[in-house]
């Protein structure tokens, strides 16, 4: 118990380094000639890589029996959600001007913003039923069915990204074929008898 709170401490620290990296940068003039679009760019990627590790937790967990990695899921799903907030804030404030009238029409012009939307909108129950008491007040089973949309997500996440590049979608095509096999894993694994809870953030 007490690696995986140590563990746990090291993983959170390191979550946040990102984010002090790109703040420094931002502060010491170093996040290149537009430094809006780096703060943009940089917390989608964020995203996108803390809700793959979310889902990796479970075929990571079968493939190498190391069951204690489930303990670390709820905060790494928390880490996409936070990434995620972060990179719908930087678009509503430097693209739209906290002019949210203007987002809808733009959603609908741009559909790759409409993808983002959606992986971003489907993460707002997950963090919202996060905690035990909401597992409790849902119910196991549903509230599993409900955790179920982090795999919508992390697709609609990597369907954004490969809409927003325009010339190299070496870097999007890597991250699909990284959540394919994490989703096709579990596929093949649906009916081992083996533990199978599908939750962005389960209990501990």
């Amino acid at each position: 118990m007490a690696d995986v709170r140590f563990l746990k401490v090291v993983i959170f620290v390191n979550s946040l380094i990102p984010l002090v990296l790109l703040l420094w940068d931002l502060y010491r003039k170093r996040a290149g000639p537009n430094p809006l679009q780096f703060a943009t760019t940089t917390t989608g990627m964020l995203t996108l890589i803390f809700l793959s590790l979310t889902v990796a937790i479970t075929p990571l967990r079968k493939i190498f029996g190391i069951n204690s990695l489930v303990k670390l899921r709820r905060m790494l799903g928390l880490f996409a959600f936070f990434y995620g907030s972060l990179h719908l804030l930087t678009y509503i404030w430097f693209d739209r001007g906290f002019n949210l009238i203007s987002v809808g029409p733009d959603v609908v012009k741009r559909p790759f913003i409409l993808a983002g939307m959606l992986a971003f909108l489907m993460m707002v129950p997950l963090a919202i039923t996060s905690t035990d008491r909401m597992v409790k007040r849902l119910g196991g089973k549903r509230w599993a069915k409900l955790h179920r949309l982090v795999y919508l997500s992390v697709v609609a996440a990597v369907v954004h990204f490969w809409m927003l590049v325009k010339s190299d979608t070496s870097l999007p095509l890597t991250f699909g074929f990284i959540v394919l096999f994490l989703l096709g894993y579990r596929l093949l694994t649906k009916y081992m008898p083996a533990e199978t809870n599908t939750s962005l953030f389960p209990r501990e």
